[in-house]
């Protein structure tokens, strides 16, 4: 359900901006299916409304009415410093629409936008849009982005670019900067109300418990530990993990400087504007925990009202101290399934982090290696396996090969078997960085045939293609070091 708090303090009630001449960039027919939009011939909305819509230029479709459009106001720390008050300054929610709520990004200027024109750029919508489809199809938990919708109006960033609006849907876009803004502003009856619709919306389950909130910030830290988790597995880099870009429902948001391991390094950074790496690859897990402390020092008002401070402290301290316990096992369970072993055994975080090494040392491709291994063939020798090839140290990689075959015959592993888990785990088509962007310079000159085309690829990462075999390979050099920042 939508977010129903309203009054000056918490939401602005507004009517997005206009843009002139929108026209369509990408629709997913995927996520039209959650809102149950009937599509034409080409895979858009038969009611030709909805463009209007989905540009901010209209409130009304055949079948929709969007009476009240709001943003809303949040606060948080942004690369570890309080920023203080935030909140939706290029984003609008124009509702809810069956049990999604719909919101435009870079729908025009809040009183949260500060000192940005709260418009977004096609550049930027078109990589969202991919990277929430893509997502979904890899089973992580996100947001999901209806449709990219184009205008010619001049924006201006590093260079001048032209707006698009982006259409994003979700069970609900609350923020642990929600939270962080009602506790900072002692504004406990908002607090209040604000965990109370989440538990009534999403969390039932907690309202039985002994502790009802207490209970909320357990699921939220399980949540967001096995999200991070999901990411890691996936060599996914979300690049601004700041505590007002995190779901409290523990699903990956705000897609903006975020890229896909290519060569794997352990301390990759994605973000050009993060020069201190805070959001590395290897510290998403120590960020996110770190978020959820923020939490849960929003929370301590909330668990007063029915323990003494001293004793809220503690309890919310133990239960924080149950993250890297449940991210570990997640993390561990993850890689047991990407490297084909149906059991648990004592050695197998040594022999992950032993390959993990490796491909770090010899900046092995990610995806690729995971995908591969569920080639090999446990009755031939380890020099016949021809991904040693990608590693410096060849004889070490003998090694290692030698002691997952092992491991994998003794729990009776079959090859063709294995591979067919392996392979509904380890993607072979992910949204790499100069995929996307040869996707957005097409678009920029009005030809949108490569961005429905990657987004067809993406939908089905698991599955061979082997028509697009081509965009499952790692970048050429000239590539490889395609740089986003925050701007995008």
């Amino acid at each position: 359900m939508a977010f129903t708090l309203r009054g000056d303090d918490a939401v602005q009630e507004l009517q997005p901006s206009p843009i002139p001449e929108p026209y369509w960039v990408g629709f997913s027919s995927s996520a039209a299916k959650l809102i149950n939009i009937p599509l034409n011939e080409n895979g858009y909305p038969q009611d030709e409304s909805w463009l209007a819509v989905l540009a901010g230029n209209s409130l009304v479709t055949q079948s929709s009415q969007f009476s009240q459009p709001i943003a809303t106001v949040y606060s948080g720390h942004q690369f570890g410093v309080w920023a203080g008050q935030l909140g939706d300054g290029r984003a609008i929610l124009l509702g809810e629409i069956a049990n999604q709520e719909l919101q435009l990004k870079g729908a025009g200027k809040t009183r949260y936008s500060r000192m940005g024109d709260g418009r977004a750029v096609l550049r930027s919508s078109i990589r969202e849009f991919l990277c929430s489809e893509a997502m979904y199809a890899l089973g992580i938990p996100t947001s999901r982005a209806l449709s990219v919708v184009g205008s010619d109006l001049p924006v201006i960033r590093e260079t001048k670019e032209t707006a698009a609006v982006c259409a994003r849907l979700a069970p609900s876009f609350m923020r642990v900067g929600h939270f962080e803004h009602f506790a900072a502003t002692q504004n406990i009856v908002r607090l209040k109300e604000l965990a109370d619709q989440l538990i009534d919306q999403h969390y039932p389950d907690c309202s039985s418990a002994q502790d009802p909130y207490l209970e909320l910030f357990h699921k939220i830290c399980e949540r967001n530990a096995r999200l991070v988790a999901q990411w890691q597995g996936v060599g996914f880099c979300h690049g601004v993990l700041n505590s007002d870009n995190i779901s409290v429902l523990g699903i990956t948001i705000d897609y903006g400087p975020f890229g896909f391991l290519d060569q794997f390094q352990i301390d990759h950074i994605c973000n050009h504007s993060d020069q201190g790496g805070r959001y590395a690859y290897h510290r998403q897990p120590q960020i996110m925990h770190w978020n959820m402390a923020c939490l849960a020092s929003a929370f301590i008002p909330l668990l007063e009202l029915n323990h003494p401070q001293e004793e809220s402290q503690v309890l919310l301290t133990k239960a924080l101290s149950q993250f890297p316990v449940v991210y570990g096992q997640a993390w561990q369970k993850l890689f047991r399934h990407k490297l084909g072993l149906a059991t648990e055994q004592d050695d197998d975080v040594q022999l992950i982090e032993r390959l993990l090494q490796a491909m770090h040392d010899s900046k092995v491709d990610f995806t690729t290696l995971f995908r591969g291994l569920a080639n090999i063939n446990t009755e031939a020798p380890t020099t016949e396996i021809s991904m040693r090839n990608d590693f410096i140290d060849r004889d070490s990689m003998d090694q290692w090969f030698g002691d997952y075959i092992a491991r994998l015959k003794s729990e009776s592993s079959v090859d063709a078997k294995r591979k067919l888990n392996m392979n509904r785990v380890n993607p072979k088509y992910i949204l790499r960085n100069h995929l996307a962007q040869v996707a957005i310079e097409k678009a920029q000159e009005k030809d949108f045939s490569e961005l429905a085309k990657l987004l067809q690829i993406l939908e089905s990462p698991f599955d061979e293609q082997a028509q697009f075999e081509g965009y499952a390979s790692p970048p050429p050099p000239e590539l490889s070091a395609i740089e986003v920042s925050c701007s995008s």
